[in-house]
């Protein structure tokens, strides 16, 4: 019997997801169906308990499906079916290396076929098969992202501060305190250390209007990398770094942020803090 999970930022999406499965929960495959309205909730609730099968849409606010799935726990991983909307790039994507895609609206043929296919899969050595097409997903669409960024130039100099409104003036921010970068539902984000004396560390996010890839070309390269297609940090405020799935690395940064690697930025990021 299966545990399933529904991710979507849409009350209706989920209503539809839950009726379209209620023959499977009448006939006993179906255990449990719980909801999550954002990737947020959808960790805490992966956290607390174990699920078969994740119903995951694509697009979601501060984390989309894809976020979401790199920080699983790989230990508490269930198989993942994406839904979404949007019939773009990212579905020839799916059909290669993800169990399946369900397009909105979501058709109840479709769906039981694909939680059949779940059903089907769930042996060891499928298990297996299910990680490595995940990796691959990733990695896929990493290159995407890396294809699709417009060239920039070389900088004649590297930052040394930045400057972001705040409320009714501007900060000056020394780039030491700027622990990451990083980009969320489309918008970029900085996260800033500030430091009380007798205090923890702890951050203050500021969003900014310009890109991660306008930052990465001032930012001086010896200090500072892009980890994932959406995240550059500070090497600086590197405090550990934690063996995830698929030679993936956790990075756990100042004021404890956390940043998920993908897995060729491991590779590099290992290389330059090891010796």
């Amino acid at each position: 019997m299966l545990r399933i999970l529904i991710v979507d930022d849409e009350p209706p999406a989920r209503r539809r997801l839950r009726k379209l499965l209620e023959p499977l929960q009448a006939s006993g495959r179906v255990a449990l169906i719980e909801e999550a309205a954002d990737g947020i909730e959808a960790l805490a609730k992966l956290q607390q308990q174990t699920f078969d099968l994740l119903l995951l849409d694509v697009r979601m606010p501060e984390l989309d499906g894809f976020e979401v799935l790199e920080r699983i726990d790989p230990n508490r991983r269930p198989f993942v079916v994406f839904t979404t909307a949007h019939d773009d790039y990212a579905l020839k994507a799916f059909e290669a290396h993800a169990i399946d895609y369900l397009l909105k609206p979501i058709n109840q043929h479709r769906l039981l076929e694909a939680v059949a296919r779940v059903e089907q899969l769930q042996t060891t050595a499928q298990l297996r098969e299910q990680e490595e097409r995940l990796s691959k997903l990733l990695d896929w669409l990493e290159a995407q992202q890396q294809q699709a960024m417009p060239g920039v130039g070389p900088a004649t100099s590297y930052l040394e501060q930045l400057s972001v409104a705040y409320r009714d003036r501007i900060l000056i921010i020394p780039v030491t305190r700027l622990v990451s970068a990083e980009i969320h539902d489309g918008i970029t984000r900085l996260y800033v250390l500030e430091e009380e004396p007798g205090s923890p560390p702890r951050l203050r996010q500021h969003v900014v209007s310009y890109t991660l890839d306008q930052l990465e070309a001032r930012l001086n390269p010896r200090d500072f990398m892009r980890v994932h297609r959406s995240a550059i940090i500070q090497l600086r405020h590197i405090r550990e770094l934690i063996p995830w799935f698929s030679g993936r690395y956790k990075v756990k940064l100042t004021g404890d942020h956390e940043i998920i690697a993908s897995r060729e930025r491991s590779k590099l990021l290992k290389e330059r803090l090891i010796l």
